[in-house]
């Protein structure tokens, strides 16, 4: 099977699904290319929009959050939307793209593509089998005009809300969010934090702000330094992504703290939930799902205003996860909560039941299935 996927840099989450996705269908033996359409545009296109979307989340998160208001009720409206006729530049390369190249389906991981797409299914161009994966426990704004055959979405519960904005029932299959195989694989917890550089006497916390380093990260580590002087075999990981300024002043402030550290991005985020008894993070939707797959406490923080919202809400009710609101008076209790074995097994089996380990494998057998 020739397979096509398609993620737009504009955080991390979309294209850590796309290479969930990638990995298994590599795995089965099948072809597969991975490309962001913004890169066909040249002139680092992908680059900027991706930087724009980041510097945005990062800086002006209250900012990003009415602009995902404003879409939620623009969708509402006759018409297609901005974001639509955005994407239409990028039609006429994606199209030269794909008659260089032959492929039996396409798996989507990211709203752009989806509409780059319809906007040559509109003008009657032959395209592959479409698959559109959505990656938050949502469905996001102007997902409902885009013209995928099949939307993988992360659960049986967003069905009715899927269906609600438009798109048709026997399009749906609730497969779930694809994370990469290693969040679910057993590991020697000694050997991990040996290859990690880290002291395999301590306990560690982790506390991440997604890819981009977004939220009170600083914030969340200065009201959670006097309960690891409490506690002085606890260590706190902090993990900036790519967050450069973060990072720097994190270094700064903490660099001689024996028991915090402090990490830039790093492609071992696996390991270090598997050697950790608590993961402190924003609401992403994959790293949320990466959490749950892994099988470790989580208290969300610091959501990004708009699907990062939905997420949280849908975790902590399904008992999957601990909001916090307001971090000083919030925070340091979620912790202590969570020092109950009992509280914290019954979310690990809530995670177990809710999310969908092998949602990757089931999503390229879906792909097989179609194309069979």
């Amino acid at each position: 099977m020739e397979t096509l996927i398609l993620s737009c840099s504009t955080g991390g989450g979309h294209n850590a699904a796309a290479r969930a996705v990638y990995e298994e269908l590599t795995r089965r033996g099948h072809s597969a290319d991975f490309l962001d359409p913004y890169a066909l545009s040249g002139n680092r296109m992908d680059a900027r929009v991706a930087n724009c979307y980041i510097k945005c989340v990062q800086k002006t998160p209250r900012l990003f959050g009415g602009i995902y208001r404003l879409g939620d009720l623009y969708r509402h409206l006759p018409g297609k939307s901005p974001v639509y006729w955005a994407n239409q530049k990028a039609a006429d390369r994606m199209l030269a793209y794909l008659n260089e190249h032959s492929y039996d389906v396409i798996l989507i991981t990211h709203l752009f593509a989806a509409e780059i797409l319809t906007h040559l299914k509109k003008r009657g161009v032959p395209l592959p089998k479409l698959i559109y994966i959505a990656t938050d426990y949502t469905c996001i704004p102007f997902t409902e005009e885009t013209a995928c055959d099949y939307y993988i979405i992360p659960s049986p519960m967003q069905k009715e809300e899927f269906v609600r904005a438009g798109i048709a029932p026997d399009r749906i299959i609730p497969i779930g969010i694809p994370v990469r195989s290693g969040f679910r694989k057993k590991t020697d917890r000694a050997k991990a934090l040996t290859r990690l550089g880290l002291d395999t006497h301590k306990r560690y916390i982790m506390i991440a702000g997604g890819s981009m380093g977004a939220g009170k990260i600083l914030e969340a580590i200065g009201i959670l330094r006097g309960y690891l002087r409490e506690h002085e075999e606890i260590c706190l990981i902090a993990a900036c992504g790519s967050n450069r300024k973060l990072y720097g002043k994190a270094v700064k402030k903490y660099q001689d703290d024996p028991q915090i550290v402090v990490l830039k991005k790093t492609e071992y985020m696996a390991e270090y939930l598997k050697v950790c008894d608590l993961y402190l993070s924003k609401p992403g939707g994959i790293s949320s799902t990466e959490a749950a797959v892994a099988g470790i406490p989580l208290i969300h923080i610091s959501p990004i205003p708009g699907c990062e919202t939905k997420n949280e809400r849908f975790f902590a009710e399904c008992g999957m996860s601990i909001g916090v609101v307001n971090l000083k008076k919030e925070l340091l209790p979620a912790v202590r909560c969570l020092e109950d074995g009992e509280t914290a097994d019954r979310m690990i089996e809530a995670q177990r039941r809710t999310i969908d380990a092998e949602a990757a494998e089931k999503i390229v057998e879906f792909a097989e299935k179609i194309m069979a």
